[in-house]
């Protein structure tokens, strides 16, 4: 995974996390919606790309 895809993934989990507890501390639904699927983005994003790695580095000790 390229750092790039590190920080793109640790900031929607970031954001996403804000939103949610904003949402909730102010009673906006909506906002709190957001959030957490952005939350969610961002940990399934990073979920894809750790299996990304995982193929690459099983394809690698293939060799």
């Amino acid at each position: 995974m390229g750092l790039g895809d590190k920080i793109s993934n640790a900031t929607d989990k970031a954001v996403g996390g804000a939103k949610d507890k904003l949402g909730d501390a102010t009673d906006n639904p909506d906002l709190q919606a957001e959030g957490k699927a952005q939350n969610t983005e961002g940990h399934a994003k990073q979920a894809g790309e750790n299996v990304k790695d995982a193929a690459k580095d099983a394809k690698g000790g293939l060799m």
